[in-house]
């Protein structure tokens, strides 16, 4: 596949690489943007088929969803007639130390006593997002792409997918990462930099991933493997995209951009928060998850960010009733502000002129 295809890219079957199915036909994008898989609400089926519609290619988010939930949002989108990916969370957990954990729930009580909230601080709460249960509805009902965050299947479950028809997906945030990614059969990789918003894709969740800008990340991984590479972390620009694909990517992904758009699920805090001017750098934390996340500054994070233990999705579990409330009562001072560095260029209006913006359209 050529990297250098004028703009344009192609998401394709490769003989050999990709099972031949009826439902796996050539994702050939007409524009080498993806919109980034976003759980917790902001992916929804409104802006996965947005995207589709523009020429790229949209994701949804299965993390934190039911398969109840999932599968309905499946039947959404595939109504829209677009081609789209499913992003599920691997197991990969980071089980917390409970003496820490309860010393968290302590300490942090006091800003879930503005919202009348006890948070849970007995036993963490430590499950895999119904993995299984996800799987199995993905391989009853395939979708065109499906990846991966956090971790990488079992090859039984890359296997089975692939015969299914599905394209199969592997996030990574290093060079390591991605050679044990190709030779766990992933079509694909998504390439995620520290600069991307929400949550890092790491495989070693125990250590901040280093700032590598993302050309640099895939100029190193490109020059060891010929797996088509989607660049993620950052891309808030045409000029970004341009650079991401000059060093080898053959689409960006981008997310946080999307979030104020039309489309988008972001809460009205988040959206609002993301376009405040007063709002300064983000940071990596993991005050909300136990897992490194890169979010807007804000009281939440610089109180608690150097007490927070490693552990999620305990965290995450722990924190999610306080988060809800402050999203309810429009308190961004305890939310989850996930933002990318490029933040400030999200925007106001449909989801399709972004995208056509960022293919310098």
């Amino acid at each position: 596949m050529s990297d250098d295809e004028n703009g344009r890219s192609a998401i394709r079957r490769r003989s050999g690489d990709v099972r031949m199915s009826a439902l796996t036909t050539d994702l050939d994008l007409e524009i080498p943007i993806i919109a980034a898989p976003m759980a917790g609400g902001a992916s929804t089926p409104a802006l996965v088929a947005a995207a589709s519609r523009a020429g790229g290619l949209g994701f949804l988010a299965a993390g934190y969803k039911t398969p109840q939930a999932l599968s309905d949002q499946i039947d959404a989108v595939r109504a829209e007639g677009v081609s789209f990916g499913v992003n599920v969370f691997a197991p990969n957990p980071v089980p917390v130390d409970v003496d820490a954990y309860r010393a968290y729930a302590r300490a942090i009580q006091v800003e879930a006593d503005r919202y009348g909230i006890t948070l849970a601080d007995g036993v963490p709460v430590e499950d895999d997002d119904y993995f299984e249960d996800k799987i199995d509805l993905l391989l009853a009902s395939p979708v065109p792409v499906v990846s991966f965050t956090f971790g990488f299947p079992a090859p039984g479950v890359i296997k089975a997918l692939r015969i299914a028809g599905s394209l199969v997906v592997l996030t990574v945030t290093s060079e390591a990462e991605a050679l044990l990614a190709v030779d766990a059969g992933a079509d694909l990789l998504v390439v995620q930099s520290s600069a991307a918003g929400g949550h890092s894709g790491t495989l070693t969740p125990l250590q901040v991933p280093a700032e590598t800008p993302i050309t640099e990340l895939i100029a190193q991984i490109r020059h060891r493997t010929s797996v088509p590479l989607l660049a993620a972390g950052g891309l808030a620009t045409s000029a970004d995209v341009a650079a991401a694909l000059h060093a080898g990517a053959t689409a960006a992904v981008v997310g946080t951009v999307l979030l104020r758009t039309e489309e988008s699920g972001a809460s009205a805090p988040h959206k609002a928060a993301l376009a405040d001017p007063s709002r300064g750098n983000t940071v990596f934390t993991r005050v909300f998850t136990g897992r490194p996340a890169r979010a807007l500054r804000n009281e939440f994070t610089d109180r608690y960010d150097a007490q927070a233990p490693i552990g999620y999705p305990a965290i995450h579990h722990l924190t999610n009733p306080m988060r809800k409330a402050a999203v309810a009562q429009a308190d961004p001072e305890r939310m989850h502000l996930w933002a990318g560095t490029g933040y400030r260029h999200a925007t106001e209006e449909p989801a399709g002129v972004v995208l056509s913006r960022l293919a310098n359209l």
